[in-house]
């Protein structure tokens, strides 16, 4: 997959009301983003996936603008600087439907804690466990925001209501992959906090 992929994708999340002057999408691709609301969604949403820096997310709608893969406009405000809004055109959309026919490949984890983790009979583990409890944290406030997310995205509806009939089920059903991987990051750190704690200090034979 290329970051283009994920950016078309997060665009199509846009709510369609680009900005202040409420410009819609004109049948193409969901609605609008500037691009620090494209690096906002793509925050809290895409980059559990895939990750991108503001500055790669920027980068790439140029990108894509000149590819014809995107359109964007131009909005005049008055006590604010102008913003540029940006959609997925129908040539993007043929991108997107192109690239869900190719084979995935199997997702691997690059994690550099594990790689600690791996080492941890060797090392001293004290701030291996506080990286762990760390990892933890950031995993518990995570999941609250992802738990925050799906309840704005239902709206009024139970869950499984919306599953059967709720709109953009896509972006739904990725944040609950989300939610899920970061209670087992949640549990994980704090599993493994706990055993080596409980072992005590390492003293690695040499």
């Amino acid at each position: 997959m290329a970051l283009r992929h994920a950016v078309l994708a997060a665009l199509l999340t846009g709510d369609g009301s680009g900005g202040s002057d409420g410009g819609g999408s004109d049948g193409d691709g969901g609605g609008e983003y500037s691009g620090y609301q494209l690096a906002k969604a793509f925050d809290i949403g895409v980059a559990n996936f895939w990750h991108a820096l503001p500055q790669q997310l920027y980068a790439e709608l140029a990108k894509l603008e000149k590819e014809g893969l995107v359109a964007g406009r131009q909005v005049v405000q008055e006590t604010r600087p102008n913003k540029r809004l940006f959609r997925v055109t129908e040539a993007g959309l043929a991108e997107l439907a192109a690239f869900t026919t190719a084979t995935s490949k199997p997702s691997f984890i690059r994690d550099d804690l594990m790689v600690k983790v791996q080492a941890a009979d060797s090392v001293d583990t004290g701030p291996l466990i506080e990286q762990l409890e760390e990892r933890a944290s950031v995993a518990e406030a995570k999941t609250e925001l992802f738990g925050k997310l799906l309840r704005k995205m239902r709206g009024g509806l139970d869950e499984e209501e919306f599953l059967r009939r709720g709109d953009r089920i896509g972006p739904y059903l990725t944040c609950l992959r989300g939610l899920a991987l970061e209670r087992e990051n949640r549990e994980w750190g704090l599993r493994v906090a706990a055993v080596l704690r409980a072992r005590g200090p390492i003293r690695a034979e040499r």
